[in-house]
């Protein structure tokens, strides 16, 4: 089990639900460390960054995208219905870096996500409905519109 230090320099293991990122002294590059998975984010050259990886919010973004997705596959095999297959497209204009300059004295963040989704595969108007219904109940989308309270541990 690997230990990872935290801000008050004890250690987490990274398999008990903690994400870790680190970025050193220069530049954006993050190493990301989720349970057993690697990943980097950084920002697009334009911003300062490398471009080795998803921005934040691209992570944010593809975090609500994917349990859209997976919603709908769960929620279509249950009832039997044939879909085939899911496409769930989000954007946004805001850049991270941007909002990082202001984050000190302003509110900052994403106020608005586009939102392109394809079914395909054979479905009635009516399932067709009542998946676009189900996607806007992905977990991920009700947690980001509720709000989520940050608290640091000891």
């Amino acid at each position: 089990m690997t230990g990872t230090p935290t801000e008050s320099g004890s250690t987490a293991s990274t398999d008990d639900g903690w994400v870790t990122a680190r970025v050193g002294p220069d530049g954006f590059r993050t190493e990301l460390e989720v349970r057993s998975h690697g990943m980097v984010a950084d920002e697009p050259a334009t911003q300062g960054g490398t471009d080795r990886g998803p921005t934040p919010y691209e992570y944010l973004l593809s975090a609500m995208s994917s349990c859209m997705a997976m919603t709908l596959r769960f929620y279509a095999d249950r009832k039997g219905w044939p879909l085939e297959g899911v496409e769930v497209r989000l954007r946004s204009a805001r850049s991270h870096e941007k909002d990082c300059e202001s984050c000190e004295k302003a509110a900052v963040g994403i106020a608005r996500i586009e939102r392109r989704l394809d079914l395909s595969g054979p479905l009635t108007e009516e399932q067709r409905a009542k998946l676009l219904e189900i996607a806007d109940r992905c977990p991920v989308k009700q947690t980001l519109e509720r709000g989520v309270q940050v608290v640091n541990q000891a």
